[in-house]
This record gives structure tokens, sequence and C-alpha cells, in this order.
């Protein structure tokens, strides 16, 4: 018997095993087990598809002959049910016409009994490669989807490292993390870090952003639903724990999670078990879960809107980020690293920003943190002409006291007035000479400067 290790050994498979024959359906699971994946044996039909209705199947091994089932259109109705599970099938009365059906309906690979480790291995080994790349497409078109730069994970911040540290030690645990912070600081990068720091990195990782979705579109959303669950459920369909099975969901702003889906949430936490809207169905997900927020949870537990025993069981290892004007050192950073993908998404690559550029943006406080930064520099890579990003690109907001665009500085009047004051002070060499020049009395001038603190 094989016994290896490999990637799947840190991202094992759900193999469900239907042979009517109870010695082969044995072998097999102690092969699989072997192999390190996880064997969910059936001997009928049903027992499959309620096996398959009950936790992700990733590949399920058929046996053609099922007694008085078919397992043929069992091939087609496993994949109906699920259409993410790949099917190969087994059978000891093997033909070309049987393997060209079982292909045609759907299967991706036959094998004939008795089967042996080695083709066992190579079957997995090669769903096991299947499965990791739909993951890696997925992500890649969530990406796309949300067009946002890369997770930037490097910081000259203190406080930022230390997050890291704590956050990578968290991530080799399955424990359930609270991330808090302002909007905008990188909640969701930070969650992203530890999905793809953990032995689940190769597995899926989804988000959900709880406020903008209504209560049955959100308990759907996370827990699916069977057809004819509700007006327009014409098909069942799995929810994002289901498809989510071995990796990471992230939940953004579980604050906001209305408070009749905290109990069904709180059941999943303590025994990762669950039932798809409108069915009865009591169904498994391994599932690790990483919540964030920026509201102030320990007042929604004394409101009653938050569930207190949800709030412990969500901040077993709890994680703050800090605000970017609390890491001014990572302004830059960040500024050049959109600005170089957002030039060669716009068409300009090798943009920079410029000194002034750079002023004017370490001088602001950033109240909408890393968003709005990211935001600040994508107007301005799309308003520059060409590759370099002078501070006229940058909205208005990101001024901050001091900093000029163009020729023009930004600043109060009140501020301008007394700089104005001094200058002809300085040029000139007396009050009454200066007062002269700015068309004033004296006395208005003694007045301003005494204002100024002149």
């Amino acid at each position: 018997m094989v016994d290896r290790k490999t990637e799947a050994d840190e991202a094992p498979l759900n193999v469900l095993l239907v042979d009517d024959e109870a010695t082969s359906r044995q072998a097999l699971a102690l092969c699989i087990e072997a192999l390190g994946h996880r064997p969910h044996a059936a001997s009928r039909a049903e027992e499959a598809l309620n096996l398959c209705d009950a936790a992700v199947q990733d590949l399920a091994l058929v046996d053609l002959r099922l007694g008085a089932d078919s397992g043929l259109e069992l091939v087609s109705r496993l994949i109906e049910r699920s259409p993410w599970i790949k099917v190969a099938v087994i059978t000891a009365h093997g033909s070309i016409e049987t393997a060209v059906e079982a292909m045609r309906r759907g299967a991706v690979d036959y094998l004939e009994k008795p089967v042996s480790p080695t083709k066992l291995d190579a079957v997995t080994r090669q769903i096991s490669a299947m499965r990791t790349l739909e993951h890696s497409i997925e992500r890649l078109r969530d990406d796309l989807d949300r067009a946002v730069p890369p997770p930037r994970i490097q910081t000259e911040s203190r406080a930022m490292r230390e997050v890291y540290a704590i956050a990578r030690r968290a991530a080799e645990s399955d424990a359930t993390i609270l991330i808090r912070g302002e909007s905008g600081t990188g909640k969701g990068v930070l969650a992203r870090a530890i999905h793809d720091w953990s032995a689940r990195s190769s597995r899926p990782f989804s988000i959900v952003a709880t406020p903008t979705l209504g209560r049955e579109l959100l308990e759907s959303e996370l827990f699916g639903h069977v057809k004819g669950a509700f007006t327009g459920a014409i098909r069942s369909r799995p929810g994002r724990i289901s498809r989510t099975d071995g990796g990471t969901l992230f939940l953004d702003e579980i604050g906001a999670m209305p408070h009749e889906l905290q109990p069904k949430l709180l059941r999943f936490l303590q025994d990762r078990t669950y039932e798809r809207v409108g069915g009865d169905t009591t169904m498994s997900a391994d599932v690790r879960l990483i919540v964030a927020t920026n509201r102030d949870l320990e007042r929604a537990v004394e409101a009653e809107d938050f569930r207190e025993d949800l709030y412990f069981r969500i901040r077993v290892v709890e994680i703050r980020v800090p605000p970017l004007r609390e890491r001014p050192e990572d302004i830059i950073p960040l500024a050049e690293a959109f600005a170089d993908f957002f030039g060669a998404r716009y068409g300009r690559p090798g943009a920079q920003l410029t000194e002034k550029a750079k002023r004017a943006l370490a001088e602001r406080d950033w109240p909408g943190n890393v968003r709005e930064l990211q935001n600040a520099v994508e107007r301005a890579v799309i308003l520059s002409n060409g590759t370099q990003i002078g501070a006229g690109a940058l909205p208005s907001a990101a001024h901050g006291p001091g900093a000029v665009v163009g020729d023009v500085p930004m600043i109060t009047l009140d501020e301008a007035e007394k700089r104005h004051i001094e200058g002809v002070l300085g040029a000139t060499g007396s009050g009454k000479e200066a007062a002269k020049v700015l068309g004033i009395s004296t006395t208005t001038l003694w007045r301003r400067r005494r204002k100024h603190d002149l």
C-alpha cells in the first residue's frame, strides 16, 4: 500500500466511495486514508447522494454495478447535485462502451477492479491538482472582479510588524480570529495573509461582506438553500460554507450580522454543522472562520444587539490593525506600490510619485486609511499625463497643511495673511513702511501682528 507525504496532506480530499461490496469498500477506504484523504463510504445510490448533501465531496469513486442501482445513472445524479465533484467509475466488467458512456456523463477517469494503490494514488494526485487549480482560478477571478492591487505585507511600522507576528502564529492553528480596526485599514488583506500562511492555503478563501446583504440573502449566501425554499429558488444551491470546505471563510463586518442569524453561525462555530435554507439534512464542513469589524462589539453586546456567547466564540484570537495615522512610515511605500500597480493598469508603466506629491501624501492623516490612500493614488495616476505623478493630480483632500499644489500653498486665509505680513516686515525697514506696502494703517498692522503673535 502506498503511503506518502504530499501537498494533499495539507489539503486532503473528501472521497466518496460507492460500492455494494463491503470488502471492496473497506479496501478502498484503507487505501484512501493511507494516501492522506478522507473516505466516505456508501453501498447504495441514495446513501451516496445523502453523503454528498451532508458534506462537500471532491472525488467520487463509483462502482458501475450497484445491485439494483445503476452506477452510470448515479454519475449523472452526483454531478447534477454537486457540479464541482469529480467522478471516476470502477468496474470489474469494463468495456470501451461503458467507459465512453461514463465519460459522456461527466466522469474524469475509468478504473478496472481490482484497483491498485498505485493507480488510486495517481487519480487522487490528479484530482488534488485539479481542485487546487480551480481554487486558484476562482481567487484570480475574485481579484479581477475587485480590481485591487495585490496585498502588500511589507511594513516599516513596528506596530504592524507586531500585528503580522501575531497573525503568523495564529495562522498555524484553526482558531477563529477577530480582526478589529477602522474602515480601510486592510483587515481583509490581513485575513487573506493568514489564510496564505496557514495549512489551508491551497484550499478556497471566500469573502462575505455582511452589511451588503439582507437577512434572507445572507443566510442563503452562507448556508445555501434547497430547491423551492423561497420564491425564485428554482434549484438547490450550496452556500459559501459548503464551497469553502477545507479553506477559510472571511466574514467582513460581523457586527452587522442580523440577530436572527447569529444562533445559526454560533452553532456552526461550535460543531461545524448546519442546514441549508428550507432543508432538513444536517450538513458539515471543515471551514476556518476569520471575522472583522470596525464596530464596538462590547457595546453591541450590552445593547443585546450581538450575542455574548457568539462574541466570546469569535474572539479566540483578537488582532487590532492600527490606522494609517498611527503608522505614517508606511504611507509612502504603500503609495509607491499603488502607483506602480495603477500605472501598469492604466497604461503608464513605471509611474512614479514626485517628491512634492510624496510630501503632500505624507502630511495627511488619512481618515479613510489605506483605502483612501489607494483611491487618491489611483486618481492621480489617471489624471497625470506621463509617468511623473505630481501633487497637482492628487485630490484636494490629500493635501495637508503646508502642502503645495502647483504653485498654490494649501493653507488657511489666516495662515496666508500671517506669512504675507511676515514677509513684508522682513523686506522693509520699519512698521510704518510695511503698513504702507500692505495698504493699511500702522494701528491696523499692530493689531494684525498681535493677532498672529508676530
